[in-house]
């Protein structure tokens, strides 16, 4: 077909679509729905896996952790399976040991509770607090950048010493100096003796972003702890030493540690980073998988919509397409012609709901605190399956009008 007769089409088709507004935007609608869908589900998974990918790349691809019992999602646990029940909390000594091991840079026991910051009637949200050590930094990323970590003294005796996340200290004292100041934390008075900056691309899910760092013996003393969602060993192995070396002399410290005989199981799980991601990627993929199965819908609706809209467009414009025989028009150009209009119909949901669905996407990440990057393959994918659903759908009422026979097309009143 000639470059003039497709740009004649085209025109042909806006001009229809100018004539039946409310039948074409609502049949638009469900083609704007399923692509804005995919296109924003994909923003936010990507976004959320780049910033965890990133998270895991400041912690280190070697670092590996040592958790009671290692689940997809977290336990109830008031409600433990018996095989999680009969494993022995994490322990302080245990963390001790593997940082001894020559094959270990790091090792220290973490804890995790969450609860709100208070300073001078100035209340934050639930965030998490963690139980840890100087050493926070070499497994989360960020900086020190104001006043100092906590000494072996306040470790050990588990002195009631915070290090706060540099934004919510903002939020609580302004610009005011707070080194020395007293702050609450569920209720518990403690001093705040240092600001600490997490790294941008730091993961945590919304209401739960880490507001304040206390010695681990505090918060174990001062909270209850979920030992089995909420205490783990982080572990870095020394320069040199495999992920694999590590792992395997921190397995055999802590099995004879635990008295566990040869060939009996592990009373503890080791999770790699890489595990994390598997886990984070099996979830995200049903995740995704739902929104796909549920725009697919929303496209098929679209689609039947294209087909009622089309049928119907044929019918009113019979005579139209007599005269157009009468003058010459082949079957090929009629068929033709109401193609490009389903597509033209359909390729305008396409786009709306692609510029729909990132911003979307953008609004979402931005309240979440990731960066989404533009799936460009996706756009590209959902340009084509738009038009491709305008080309399925507009067959049929095409090769209708094209199979009209002109001399009764005239006569159609």
């Amino acid at each position: 077909m000639r470059a003039g007769a497709v740009s004649e089409n085209i025109r042909l088709a806006f001009e229809a679509l100018r004539v039946s507004k409310l039948r074409s935007s609502l049949t638009i609608l469900g083609v704007v729905i399923g692509v804005a869908t995919v296109m924003a589900m994909a923003a936010i998974v990507d976004g959320i896996r780049n910033q965890i990918v990133t998270t895991i790349e400041v912690a280190g691809p070697t670092t590996f952790y040592v958790l009671k019992k290692f689940s997809q999602t977290p336990l109830n646990p008031d409600n433990l399976p018996k095989e999680v029940r009969i494993r022995p909390d994490l322990a302080e000594r245990e963390a001790e040991r593997l940082r001894r091991l020559p094959e270990v840079a790091y090792a220290s026991l973490w804890g995790q509770t969450l609860a709100r910051i208070e300073s001078e009637g100035t209340r934050s949200q639930s965030m998490a607090i963690f139980g840890a050590d100087d050493g926070f930094t070499r497994i989360q990323g960020g900086e020190l950048v104001e006043g100092r970590w906590f000494t072996r003294n306040e470790l050990s005796a588990g002195t009631a010493v915070v290090v706060l996340q540099e934004e919510t200290a903002r939020r609580l004292f302004g610009r005011e100096r707070m080194l020395g100041r007293l702050v609450r934390i569920g209720g518990r008075p403690l001093e705040v003796i240092g600001l600490w900056q997490e790294p941008g691309n730091i993961f945590a899910p919304p209401g739960q972003s880490v507001g304040a760092v206390v010695p681990y013996r505090f918060l174990e003393r001062s909270f209850p702890i979920d030992k089995t969602n909420a205490l783990w060993i982080p572990v870095k192995p020394r320069a040199g030493v495999s992920v694999a070396e590590a792992q395997g002399a921190a397995v055999m410290a802590l099995r004879e540690m635990r008295g566990l005989r040869p060939g009996s199981m592990n009373s503890f799980d080791l999770v790699t980073q890489d595990q994390i991601l598997d886990t984070f990627n099996g979830i995200t993929s049903v995740f995704f998988l739902v929104m796909i199965v549920l725009s697919g819908v929303a496209l098929l609706v679209g689609g039947i919509g294209v087909m009622a809209i089309m049928t119907v467009s044929v019918t009113s414009r019979t005579r139209e397409i007599g005269v157009r025989k009468a003058l010459g028009a082949t079957r090929r150009d009629i068929l033709l012609q109401f193609l490009i209009e389903a597509c033209t119909l359909t390729g305008i949901g396409g786009v709306i709901g692609i510029l729909v669905g990132l911003a979307m996407g953008r609004a979402a990440s931005f309240a979440l605190d990731v960066t989404a990057p533009v799936p460009v393959t996706l756009t590209i994918i959902a340009v084509v399956v738009s038009v491709g659903i305008g080309i399925v759908f507009g067959m049929v009422p095409a090769r209708r009008a094209a199979r009209l026979d002109p001399i009764e097309a005239l006569r159609y009143e």
